[in-house]
């Protein structure tokens, strides 16, 4: 059992940590709820084993716990029903939620905003449909900027299959919306 002061400091971690874990759980899960309920899934397990860490990467231990969390509520979830929808994250914010967190830039010029809102939602879109051992690295390196380390440590795979997924993943995205904008005749 973990003593208050390792429960303190697990609490610090999580707290620090939270909008990494929160969105790593989202992009895995594919909604806020489950994502937010997995978050605190993770919290309590890792109160309950403080005492398994040891000296090392604090948020790698703490992005796995989040990470295996959230593939148990897969594993759960394609038992009760076989099938992810992986547009649901669309449903529950609506194609719209992009356009609200739509950060100002420094030209006031709409057109340029909205091409760039176009442009964020089809690169979401993509991304969510990149097989998993893809979307996890992509999302750990390019968007929680984790280190190479740190995410080998995270998925606990070697550092050349996380440099590798990196290159595949990448390779494929850029592949996808490629064909996106060809079909829509250079639009994405």
């Amino acid at each position: 059992m973990a003593t208050s002061n390792q429960q303190s400091v697990i609490g610090d971690l999580a707290v620090s940590h939270l909008d990494a874990a929160y969105n790593l759980a989202r992009w895995l899960l594919g909604n806020e709820s489950d994502a937010t309920d997995a978050v605190q899934d993770a919290f309590v397990r890792a109160l309950r084993f403080a005492d398994t860490f040891v000296d090392g990467n604090a948020k790698a231990w703490w992005l796995t716990i989040v990470r295996n969390c959230c593939l148990a509520r897969l594993k759960v979830r394609r038992r009760d029903i076989r099938l992810v929808d992986i547009d649901r994250m669309t449903a529950d914010h609506g194609d719209g939620a992009e356009l609200r967190r739509l950060q100002q830039t420094d030209s006031d010029d709409v057109e340029s905003r909205a091409s760039f809102a176009q442009e964020s939602l089809n690169l979401r879109k993509h991304l969510r449909r990149l097989p998993s051992e893809f979307r996890e690295v992509l999302i750990l390196r390019e968007i929680e900027e984790l280190s190479y380390r740190e995410i080998s440590d995270t998925l606990h795979i070697p550092i050349g299959t996380v440099m590798s997924r990196l290159a595949r993943g990448r390779e494929k995205l850029v592949k996808a919306i490629t064909l996106s904008q060809g079909r829509n005749g250079g639009r994405a």
